[in-house]
């Protein structure tokens, strides 16, 4: 089994999202997950320490919610 990558492609985080490249590239560009990017064309990076980062506190973003939020059943 091949070791994860450092950085991963935008396309890649979209993948282990489940959602399209461009939510990713919204949420880089708003500033939601920190990325890098390199070379003359403006490739983008996420390193996939600041992508676990991310889920974690969308994880504790939901909590917060749910918490405030309650479901009441009608």
């Amino acid at each position: 089994m091949a070791p994860t990558p450092r950085f991963l492609t935008l396309a890649d985080v979209a993948e282990i999202l489940n959602t399209t490249t461009a939510q990713v590239y919204a949420l880089v560009r708003r500033g939601d997950l920190p990325a890098i990017k390199i070379g003359g064309r403006g490739q983008w990076r996420v390193e996939a320490t600041e992508l676990e980062s991310y889920i974690e506190r969308a994880y504790d973003d939901t909590r917060a919610f749910v918490k405030d939020h309650p479901f009441v059943e009608g």
